[in-house]
C-alpha cells in the first residue's frame, strides 16, 4: 500500500510553466483576501469615531430628553456611536459657540430650540451669527409647552383662578425662566400680557435649577416643555394650568389649552432642530437629515416621542433654513412686545 503525502500546489506541479501558474493562483487568492478584508478594517477604523451632539441646554430639559430618547437609533442611522454633551449657559449661547467652531465634517452636530433665533433680539452682541455660522439640517418637530405652578404656593387650578390671584396681588408672585430672553421667558411673559397681569421675572441658568426651585417653592410659576416635567406633574410636585399650543396634547389630554380657558390669542410651542457648523457640504446635510428622519421613525423612538407629546416631522435642510429666518423675524416682534431688556 502506497502512502500519500499532502503536497502544496507548487510541489504537485513539476514543470516551470505549471509552477508559474500555481504561484499566480496563490497571488490572486492573497490579493482577493486582502481586498475583502480592507472594508472590514476601514469599518473598524471608522467605528472609533463618534458623532458629538452638543446640546446648548442642561440635562433634563425638553431638548435633552428628546435627543437622549433617540440616541441609540441616531447612532445606528448615522453609522457611528453618538455622544451627547450638555453645554448650557447664557440661554444656549455657550454650547452653540462650541458648535460653530467645529470642523464641518458631519461629526459634530447640535440640536437647538426656539432660543437659537431669539438671540439677536435679546443680546447686543453675540460670539457667532445665528444664521450664517451654522448649517440648518432639519427641524425635527415641536413639543408642547405647559404653564405650571407650585401647588403648595399657588392654589390655582386653572387659568381663571391664576389670573384672579395675580390681579389680587400684582408683582407679588414670581415666575421662573431658563434665562433672560429664552423661549420659556417669552412664553410666560406672553401669558402675563394676554391676561393683563403682572409678576416678577426670576431668570435661571438653565432648566434644571429652574425646576428645582419651582418644586422647592422659591418661585411660584413658570412655563416648561412637557417632556421636562411629566414626572413632576404625575407626582404632584407641580400642577399644570394649561398647554400653550392651539390643541391639547395627546400625551396629556387632561390638560386644557390656555386658549380654550379664555385667552384665545395665546399660542406658544417649542421646536427643536438639528444644525451643524457653517460650510457643511450640502450632500452631508442631506445624509444627516435622512439619518435623523430614519432614527425618529423607528418604532421605539416613535413610542417615546408619543409619550412625551412631541410632534415629529423632519423637514429638509432647505425648509429648515427658511424656517429659521421666519422664526427670527417673529420672535423679534415678541421680544419687543414683552419689553425684554437687551443684555
Amino acid at each position: 500500500m502506497k502512502h500519500q503525502t499532502n503536497k502544496s500546489p507548487t510541489q504537485q506541479t513539476t514543470s516551470p510553466a505549471g509552477r508559474r501558474q500555481a504561484l499566480q493562483r496563490l497571488s490572486a487568492l492573497a490579493l482577493g483576501s486582502a481586498f475583502a478584508a480592507a472594508p472590514l478594517r476601514l469599518l473598524a477604523q471608522g467605528s472609533d469615531r463618534v458623532v458629538r451632539f452638543i446640546l446648548p441646554v442642561g440635562a433634563g430639559s425638553g431638548v435633552d430628553t428628546i435627543v437622549r430618547a433617540a440616541s441609540v437609533a441616531l447612532g445606528k442611522a448615522l453609522g457611528h456611536a453618538v455622544v451627547i454633551e450638555n453645554q448650557p449657559g447664557a440661554g444656549g449661547i455657550v454650547g452653540t459657540a462650541t458648535l460653530v467652531k467645529a470642523v464641518p465634517d458631519g461629526m459634530t452636530l447640535s440640536v437647538v430650540s426656539n432660543n437659537h433665533v431669539i438671540y439677536p433680539s435679546v443680546y447686543k452682541s453675540l460670539p457667532f451669527d445665528p444664521i450664517n455660522d451654522i448649517t440648518p439640517i432639519t427641524v425635527i418637530g415641536s413639543t408642547p409647552m405647559v404653564l405650571v405652578v407650585n401647588p403648595a404656593k399657588m392654589p390655582a387650578t386653572n387659568v381663571k383662578e391664576l389670573v384672579a390671584l395675580l390681579k389680587a396681588k400684582p408683582d407679588t408672585y414670581n415666575y421662573a425662566s431658563s434665562g433672560n430672553g429664552t423661549i420659556l421667558h417669552l412664553a410666560a411673559q406672553m401669558f402675563l400680557d394676554e391676561a393683563q397681569v403682572r409678576a416678577k421675572h426670576i431668570p435661571y441658568k438653565g432648566v434644571g435649577p429652574m425646576v428645582t426651585d419651582l418644586i422647592g417653592g422659591q418661585v411660584e410659576m413658570g412655563v416648561l416643555a412637557l417632556p421636562a416635567i411629566q414626572a413632576h406633574l404625575k407626582s404632584g410636585a407641580l400642577r399644570a394650568i394649561g398647554v400653550g399650543g392651539n390643541a391639547r396634547s395627546a400625551a396629556a389630554p387632561e390638560i386644557p389649552t390656555i386658549a380654550e380657558q379664555g385667552l384665545p390669542n395665546y399660542n406658544m410651542e417649542g421646536w427643536f432642530a438639528v444644525v451643524g457648523p457653517a460650510k457643511l457640504p450640502a450632500s452631508e446635510a442631506r445624509r444627516i437629515q435622512a439619518a435623523v428622519a430614519a432614527a425618529y421613525a423607528t418604532p421605539e423612538v416613535k413610542e417615546a416621542m408619543a409619550k412625551q407629546g412631541n410632534t415629529i416631522n423632519p423637514g429638509t435642510p432647505e425648509a429648515a433654513a427658511l424656517y429659521f429666518r421666519s422664526e427670527m423675524a417673529k420672535y423679534a416682534q415678541l421680544v419687543k412686545k414683552a419689553g425684554v431688556e437687551l443684555q
